[in-house]
C-alpha cells in the first residue's frame, strides 16, 4: 500500500464517528474556486490546498468537480513550480487517476531528483547538504504516485538517521535538541515504508507528546495541542504498531471539538477558520481513531 493510499483508508473510516460526513463533503466542496482548484485561506486556488480537498472527498465517498481536472491539466509537468507543490501536483492527478503521458512523468521525476540531498535525502531546496523528514516524506510518496522506484531508497534511511534527535524523536534538521511531532511521523511512516522495524524510542517520544486534554503537542516546547500533529502522530502510530488506548478518548474529543458549524475543521482552538487541509487531517485522526490495531 502506499503513503496516499494508506491516508485515504484511514480517512475513509472517519466517517463511523463523523456525526455528519455530508455537512464535511458539502463544507469542502464548497471550496472549490473559480479557477477550477481548491482554495487555500488566502481564497485562491491553490495545489497543496487542492490536494487535501481531493483526498477528503475521496475518503467521504463525495462527487469530484470535472473542473478540477482541466485546472490540473493548466500546471503541465509542472516546471514553475516549488517542490513542496509540484509533490502536491502528483498527488492530485493519482487522486483523480488522470493519465500521465511517459514525457511529463519522466520530466517531473527530473525535477524531483533535483531535490535529493548530499545524505541521500531530499529536502524543499535543491541539491541541498541534508535532507529533510518531510522532505524524505514527499518525495517516496510522488514517487510512488508516479509508480516509479525511488533510486536508492536506503538513502532515506541514511539520512532520516541523521535527523535523530537526543529526545528519541526524530527533526526536520541535523543536530536539533528535540524532536518534533510532524517531523517524527513522516521519519517513522518512511521508515516503515521501506521495511525497517518500529521505532519504540521515537513511539516512546511520540506518548510524551499525547495532553491529558486530548490531542498531541508539535513538541515538547509547544504550549498546546494542534489537528495536525493530532493527525500525523496517530496516523504514524496506528501504521505501525497501533494506536495507545489511553489517547484514544482525549483525542477524539479534541479533534471533534475543532469541528465548525459549517463542517470544516480549525487547526486548534485558538482558530476561528477552517480550511481543506485541517478539514483532511481530521478526517485523518477520526479515521486511525476509529480503526483497529490499538496498542493496549
Amino acid at each position: 500500500m502506499t503513503l496516499r493510499q494508506a491516508e485515504l483508508c484511514a480517512a475513509a473510516r472517519a466517517r463511523e464517528l463523523l456525526p455528519d460526513a455530508p455537512a464535511v463533503a458539502r463544507f469542502v466542496a464548497g471550496q472549490l474556486a473559480e479557477s477550477g482548484g481548491f482554495a487555500g485561506r488566502d481564497g485562491q486556488a491553490d495545489l497543496y490546498f487542492t490536494h487535501f480537498a481531493l483526498a477528503s472527498l475521496r475518503a467521504l465517498g463525495a462527487a469530484i468537480p470535472p473542473a478540477v481536472a482541466d485546472w490540473l491539466e493548466t500546471f503541465g509537468d509542472g516546471s514553475e513550480l516549488d517542490f513542496v507543490h509540484r509533490c502536491a501536483l502528483v498527488r492530485c492527478r493519482a487522486h483523480l487517476d488522470l493519465r500521465t503521458s511517459a514525457a511529463r512523468r519522466q520530466a517531473l521525476l527530473d525535477a524531483l531528483s533535483r531535490y535529493r540531498s548530499a545524505d541521500g535525502g531530499f529536502d524543499l531546496a535543491v541539491r541541498g547538504p541534508h535532507g529533510s523528514a518531510y522532505g524524505c516524506y514527499l518525495a517516496l510518496g510522488a514517487h510512488q504516485d508516479l509508480v516509479a522506484d525511488l533510486p536508492d531508497p536506503r538513502g532515506l534511511a541514511h539520512c532520516l538517521a541523521g535527523l535523530r534527535t537526543r529526545d528519541g524523536g526524530y527533526a526536520n534538521w541535523p543536530d536539533s535538541p528535540i524532536g518534533s511531532v510532524p517531523a517524527t511521523a513522516a521519519a517513522m511512516l518512511v521508515l516503515h515504508a521501506l521495511g525497517e522495524p518500529a521505532d519504540r524510542a521515537a513511539r516512546d517520544w511520540f506518548a510524551a507528546q499525547a495532553s491529558e486534554g486530548g490531542g498531541f503537542r508539535a513538541a515538547p516546547i509547544a504550549p498546546s495541542t494542534d489537528l495536525l500533529s493530532t493527525a500525523v502522530a496517530l496516523h504514524a502510530l496506528a501504521e505501525t504498531d497501533g494506536v495507545p488506548s489511553a489517547c484514544r478518548e482525549p483525542a477524539r474529543a479534541f479533534v471533534l471539538g475543532l469541528r465548525q458549524p459549517g463542517g470544516g475543521f480549525r487547526g486548534h482552538p485558538l482558530d476561528d477558520r477552517a480550511d481543506c487541509e485541517y478539514t483532511f487531517y481530521a478526517l485523518l485522526a477520526l479515521g486511525q481513531l476509529a480503526g483497529a490495531g490499538d496498542e493496549p
